[in-house]
């Protein structure tokens, strides 16, 4: 810390970036009773400025403490005696008194810092890197040593007395606060992958963690535990921050801006794209579930009226998460696939009927061509929720018509495919015959539908004599009323 010299009682001096500290002296042998803390203007003068931090601090003269940076409090730890203390202690609280004593003449305004910094400067001052190198590793190989369910016990009560420290208010410079926040951090950094696992498992789940109040602390958490590895960070966006931003009622610009930074800071590094979406799947999971893809979606394609300051952001995001969110994966068994087909065909009927939002419908019909297109097997998905969503079903059958050329290399790649699209093509026109007969409100769109299908129908009788398709289509044709018959055995099982 750089001290500001001063010949009367009343010093000054640097926290970190930004920040400064008046410290008035008053010689009672009381100890540290008071302090008021406020924002400076480092441009000011000190002495004229009345929105600086101001520390009242009583202390006894002779047993007065210099008050110290994060840096130097832990520039001060012996690498050499913290190893010996190491050998022989296995207990993560002892080694938290350990760190309560190194930390001791730190005080950070840790709660509003949480509140008011930009994430990158909050990793950087409430985080582990002016920690040397030497003690760092020293600290990492201790911490790997198998003791899982000691490390999940201390993760739990130091996030909660966090949490009850920021629900209360606290606004004070607390050094206890940095030794746990010192200690979560290497836990969450250093700790076996399992124990991420289900600290994020934990977060999604407890209605504690994910209110708008707590959310900056939630935030640091998330990225001290994904630290280094883009699938965990961005799977701790997509499973616990992104659906944050659904559930809340009243969006605060906050709220949304750091959830926005968290994932901007990952897909920031030039690796990120290929790493994502090669690997689209964390501990089994995929990477950006269909739920929240859904909800990215909505927020990217919002109606004209609805759109805010925040939108341009995730327009900015939205093409390599979408990227990420479609990459091929054989972890779900293809469930995933289902589910992006389904939400995305409603979201192609609700913009052009209910919300009359052309953007969304838009984006969401590209989406279901291709999930379709890429995965022959959603045509038969298709089949079983055709009538239910029959204006978007016309709409996609239109623009895989319109588009033909585009996707029927795909749609020919092998005669199974074709077969799975000829078999589709006829079950919905036997749907439209008989939608047609019963007449009925939806009788145009069932006629619209069944120009698409037969057009369809004969580009795949024409382009598929090499796989000897076209001689098969009348079979299919015959057969179409079964075929029907199990797809409405198949939703009923649904």
């Amino acid at each position: 810390m750089v001290q500001i010299g001063s010949e009367t009682s009343t010093d000054y001096c640097d926290i970190h970036d930004g920040w400064q500290v008046m410290v008035t002296k008053r010689y009672y042998n009381q100890g540290l009773v008071n302090f008021v803390a406020r924002k400076i203007d480092p441009n000011e003068s000190l002495a004229n400025n009345k929105n600086a931090f101001r520390v009242l601090m009583t202390l006894d003269e002779e047993t007065e403490k210099p008050i110290l940076s994060f840096s130097e409090a832990a520039a001060k730890i012996d690498p050499s005696h913290l190893a010996a203390f190491l050998v022989h202690e296995k207990d993560l609280w002892r080694f938290y008194f350990y760190l309560e004593k190194a930390f001791s003449q730190v005080s950070l305004p840790w709660v509003k810092m949480l509140k008011e910094l930009p994430l990158s400067k909050l990793l950087i001052h409430l985080s582990l890197c002016h920690i040397p190198i030497s003690v760092y590793d020293t600290l990492a190989d201790w911490i790997k040593q198998p003791k899982i369910y000691e490390h999940l016990n201390f993760v739990t009560w130091a996030l909660d007395r966090i949490l009850t420290d920021w629900e209360s208010a606290q606004q004070g410079l607390d050094s206890k606060a940095v030794a746990k926040f010192v200690e979560l951090a290497l836990l969450l950094r250093c700790s076996n992958p399992n124990i991420v696992t289900t600290v994020l498992r934990m977060l999604r789940v407890r209605p504690r963690y994910q209110g708008q109040d707590t959310l900056p602390v939630l935030v640091w958490m998330l990225a001290q535990a994904t630290h280094g590895d883009f699938s965990a960070g961005l799977y701790s966006w997509a499973h616990v921050l992104l659906p944050l931003v659904g559930s809340y009622k009243r969006r605060r610009p906050r709220s949304i801006d750091l959830i926005l930074q968290f994932v901007e800071i990952i897909l920031s590094n030039t690796e990120a794209q290929t790493i994502l979406v090669n690997r689209a799947v964390w501990e089994e999971e995929r990477l950006i579930p269909p739920s929240s893809f859904e909800t990215l979606l909505r927020l990217t394609f919002p109606a004209s009226s609805a759109r805010v300051k925040s939108t341009k952001r995730f327009e900015a995001i939205y093409p390599l998460l979408k990227e990420v969110a479609l990459a091929p994966e054989t972890a779900t068994g293809g469930k995933a696939v289902e589910q992006i087909f389904t939400f995305s065909l409603k979201l192609a009927g609700e913009g052009v009927v209910v919300t009359g939002n052309p953007g969304l419908a838009k984006e969401a019909a590209a989406i279901a061509i291709r999930s379709v297109t890429e995965h022959v097997d959603c045509f038969n998905h298709w089949d079983i929720l055709y009538e239910d969503y029959l204006e978007a079903s016309v709409a996609l059958l239109r623009k895989l018509a319109d588009e033909w050329k585009d996707h029927s290399p795909k749609l020919l790649s092998s005669p199974g495919d074709t077969l799975a699209v000829n078999r589709a093509m006829s079950s919905f026109r036997l749907q439209n015959e008989k939608g047609i007969t019963e007449g009925g409100a939806n009788c145009s769109l069932y006629n619209e539908a069944d120009k698409s299908c037969k057009l369809i129908l004969g580009r795949l009788s024409r382009e598929s004599g090499r796989f000897n398709i076209a001689p098969i289509t009348a079979v299919v044709l015959a057969a179409a009323g079964s075929v029907a018959g199990a797809a409405l055995a198949l939703y009923a099982y649904h």
